[in-house]
């Protein structure tokens, strides 16, 4: 399905490298910070994933550990943290970056996302000249969305892009597109999509019934979710009118809205959600530590959003064989194909009709349907996948520097 820039190591090169690395080959992770979000995870699941006699790995954290660094300290990953405030330049924790790969000497660098791909690519150079694999996890970014220190920091990187890594992964073609189209060096692009575990996120009919229990709705109600951080290129607002306008037609059903500030204290959401007559249907869960059980819970999953680098919560739903109304951004399109709609974003109309239409199925349709989604996902996207896929493109950038 992906074909763009994907690598393939020869057994020979992987022989060698076997027998050169006594310990295994050494690699530094450096990330922005480690709160939840779309990167650490894809981070989380790929050290948890990898070979550990091929492979060892450490993590730097340019601010604080965070919710997903200790759960990476947990699987016996050593983390750091250089303490630097979030989006600002500072010289100092980028100098304590490049003493730390003096002292480490690893044999290769990850760096995750804008600010840790600038200030990890200078630090490398700086200390240690091992080769640096970029990554960037967004389809795009504009003024509205993003904070002018994360567009500073990508024009920079799309500067340095001929000379700092070796390499690029981006989770997409349609981040592969944008970025190109900023200024980045082509070349240098690997597209390698997000993984996901369907051992983790599958279908639980008690699942379902329990949330049922915990939000106060009837077993026989229609529950359509949104996963979302409160984040302007989400659309949450959007998603409330389609809604309204599917509740107006269809009296059965009820809306569930979880992720980082989603909450009745969200003064903006509260004020879109003030005229859609919604309340009493309306469940805003704010962050949530069990998603595969929310996800589960669902009859459909929707995704609003103006901009999306892969779009995580889909592939999820898919996985949990629930049926999805989405946006076509990122590479949303392909990764759902005909196993749900896909619709154009900030369209209250076409994903009002999207979501009445998979509501309008039987369950055993939409079961069918659910099915097809999570057969997608376990061959196209799976966690198994996209490790393999790290793991040859280290090697054959070691293989070469």
């Amino acid at each position: 399905m992906y074909n763009v820039g994907r690598q393939e190591v020869q057994t020979g090169i992987l022989d060698e490298i076997r027998r050169s690395a006594e310990n295994g080959l050494e690699l530094l992770h450096v990330i922005a910070g480690l709160e939840l979000g779309g990167a650490q995870i894809t981070l989380h699941k790929l050290l948890r994933g990898m070979d550990r006699a091929l492979f060892t790995s450490r993590v730097v954290s340019l601010t604080s550990i965070g919710a997903e660094g200790i759960k990476m300290q947990r699987m016996g990953v050593p983390v750091f943290a250089l303490g630097m405030r979030p989006g600002i330049p500072n010289p100092a924790g980028l100098m304590r970056l490049a003493l730390l790969l003096r002292r480490t000497r690893p044999d290769l660098i990850q760096t995750w996302m804008y600010h840790s791909d600038l200030i990890g690519g200078i630090a490398a150079r700086l200390a240690w000249r091992a080769p640096v694999v970029w990554g960037v996890r967004f389809g795009r970014l504009d003024r509205q969305g993003h904070k002018s220190h994360t567009r500073y920091a990508a024009k920079a990187c799309a500067s340095l892009s001929r000379c700092l890594p070796k390499r690029i992964i981006c989770p997409s073609c349609a981040s592969l597109a944008w970025h190109v189209g900023i200024g980045y060096d082509r070349d240098k692009f690997v597209v390698i999509p997000n993984g996901f575990d369907v051992g983790v996120f599958h279908p639980d009919e008690e699942t379902r019934r329990s949330v049922r229990e915990e939000l106060g709705i009837s077993p026989g109600a229609l529950l359509v979710g949104l996963i979302a951080r409160a984040d302007r290129q989400k659309d949450h607002r959007t998603f409330l009118r389609a809604a309204a306008s599917v509740h107006a037609s269809m009296d059965n059903v009820h809306f569930l809205l979880c992720g980082s500030g989603v909450s009745w204290e969200n003064r903006q959401l509260t004020a879109w959600i003030g005229g859609t007559g919604l309340r009493q249907r309306l469940h805003l869960l704010g962050e949530r530590q069990d998603i595969s059980r929310v996800t589960a819970a669902l009859d459909v999953a929707s995704l609003s959003s103006t901009g999306e680098g892969f779009g995580n919560v889909i592939a999820e739903a898919m996985a949990c064989c629930v049926p999805c109304a989405c946006t076509d951004v990122g590479d949303l399109s392909v990764l759902v194909g005909d196993t749900g709609r896909v619709v154009p974003p900030e369209d209250v109309g076409a994903l009002a009709n999207a979501l009445k239409s998979l509501l309008a199925l039987s369950r055993e349709e939409r079961l069918r349907m659910g099915l097809a989604a999570r057969a997608r996902i376990a061959k196209h996207y799976s966690v198994q996948e996209m490790v393999a896929r790290y793991q040859s493109l280290y090697l054959e950038v070691v293989s070469q520097s």
